[in-house]
């Protein structure tokens, strides 16, 4: 697997090495032993899996508590991928990273905890597979603005159309107004 550098130096996309033929592909998503000596020494205790119509936008979310270090990845379809470091103390708090993700060019993206993530679909359709290192505990969830004007992400809106979002992504926070870690 090769390690591609981003400007926020705890995030990392993770290119596998694909093994293909007339009759299909091969790769290796996931190796313990490589991710904690290549990546981060971390545990993932959950694996999550959603689907989600092209310009559905879920996010950007993050737990104050029970923190979540997330290994993410689509298997079918393309979203871009977005990363915000919510770490009140690191010297790139509030900036952000994103990245295309798709069924094509196989990419995961490490997110670590400390970090709001969320994602939008630009294909007609997406799935979104992802490994946790801890539990999803709702009751401390919250949700930074996808609109943010601080953070100023240039999200790839499919016919320039406001993205689709749930009930708690409306009403997310500002980030000069969310909880930092």
């Amino acid at each position: 697997m090769n390690i591609i550098d981003t400007a926020i130096p705890d995030v990392k996309i993770l290119e596998p090495k694909v093994f293909g033929d007339e009759r299909g592909f091969f790769l290796e998503t996931f190796r313990e032993d490589w991710f904690r000596e290549s990546v981060a020494d971390v545990t993932f205790v959950q694996d999550n899996h959603s689907k989600s119509a092209q310009g559905i936008l879920r996010g950007l979310h993050y737990q104050t508590e029970q923190t979540q270090g997330k290994l993410v990845r689509v298997t079918q379809g393309e979203v871009y991928d977005v990363a915000v470091d919510m770490r009140k103390n690191s010297p790139t708090f509030g900036h952000h990273i994103g990245v295309l993700l798709n069924s094509d060019n196989k990419r995961q993206l490490w997110v670590p905890a400390g970090f709001a993530h969320g994602f939008y679909v630009t294909s007609e359709s997406a799935e979104f597979v992802y490994k946790c290192t801890d539990y999803y505990a709702p009751q401390f969830e919250q949700s930074v603005i996808w609109s943010d004007p601080a953070l100023n992400i240039e999200w790839p809106l499919v016919d320039g159309k406001a993205p689709l979002l749930s009930a708690k992504d409306q009403a997310g926070l500002l980030l000069a107004n969310a909880p930092a870690l």
